[in-house]
């Protein structure tokens, strides 16, 4: 079995699967084998196990090839979800702070349509 701190990805385990669909990408069949082997024998996480052989199947077919790059190299990874919700514009944060009254014929304050 692979030992960690010979995998082709400095912290493997620790990368999200968006983050390691782009960096399996350069990787050649035997890196990409190396990773599947420490993979199945730590985590065994299905959705990276899943793409990792669709990927090595693609290289053993022929349909894929390696790209340039560095897999240990420092990559963009996709933006996550915001942990503080929509942000608001600074117009709009206090100019609509009072209720609707409901059941209250011509007491509903003015706001603007748009």
């Amino acid at each position: 079995m692979t030992d960690r701190s010979e995998l082709p990805i400095p912290d493997f385990d620790h990368l999200p699967e968006n983050g390691l669909a782009n960096r399996i990408r350069t990787l050649d069949a035997a890196g990409l084998e190396q990773l599947l082997d420490y993979e199945r024998g730590h985590a065994n996480r299905l959705p990276i196990v899943q793409l990792m052989e669709q990927r090595l199947s693609d290289l053993r077919s022929g349909d894929a090839a390696p790209t340039g790059g560095d897999p240990a190299g420092a990559q963009p990874e996709k933006p996550g979800v915001p942990d503080r919700g929509s942000p608001v514009e600074d117009a709009d944060q206090q100019q609509y702070n009072q209720p609707l009254r409901h059941g209250v014929a011509g007491q509903t304050p003015n706001r603007p349509t748009r």
